[in-house]
């Protein structure tokens, strides 16, 4: 089975990724570590931030030049066992 017929997405293509957590000093920057190692042309310019309306929570979407479902699916592995990530969507 080839990679194209596991996955409905053609690749190269921009995939964005919702990621949630805690409102936290160094959630961002713990994030931009963990995307930049998967996808090392990631600009940190278009990461979007928007906290939560009691200011809790904040979330993140980061939108990355995915070349693989390998690669997608690691990214997706790190973020979600990440102690500071409580959803990625």
């Amino acid at each position: 089975m080839t990679e194209n017929s596991e996955t409905l997405l053609e690749f190269p293509c921009d995939f964005p990724l919702k990621i949630m957590g805690a409102a936290k000093d160094g959630f961002a920057q713990a994030i931009m570590d963990v995307v930049l190692t998967h996808a090392p042309d990631f600009d940190a310019a278009h990461m979007e931030m928007r906290p939560s309306k009691a200011g809790n929570y904040l979330s993140l979407t980061c939108t990355v030049r995915a070349t693989s479902k390998a690669q997608l699916d690691a990214l997706y592995r790190e973020l979600s066992s990440h102690p500071m990530v409580k959803v990625v969507l």
